[in-house]
């Protein structure tokens, strides 16, 4: 039994993401999340640099009003 052991822990192969399916899965689930986190925090700081700063105050012509002001 002890030899058995011996040979999986100097086989390459269970290092590998092809072979060790429970190590590379651990992996790919943090990885997953990570990225997700990432992606929400990097919308959420996107969406609060670009908001909305309230309304500007724009100039409009007397004559463009819905009832309009000649001179």
């Amino acid at each position: 039994m002890d030899q058995h052991q011996d040979d999986e822990i100097k086989d390459p192969k269970l290092k590998d993401i092809a072979y060790s399916w429970v190590n590379s899965s651990v992996f790919l689930f943090y990885l997953q999340v990570f990225c997700m986190v990432a992606l929400i925090v990097g919308g959420c700081y996107g969406l609060y640099t670009h908001r909305y700063k309230g309304k500007p105050e724009v100039n409009v012509p007397s004559n463009t009003l819905y009832t309009p002001q000649y001179k």
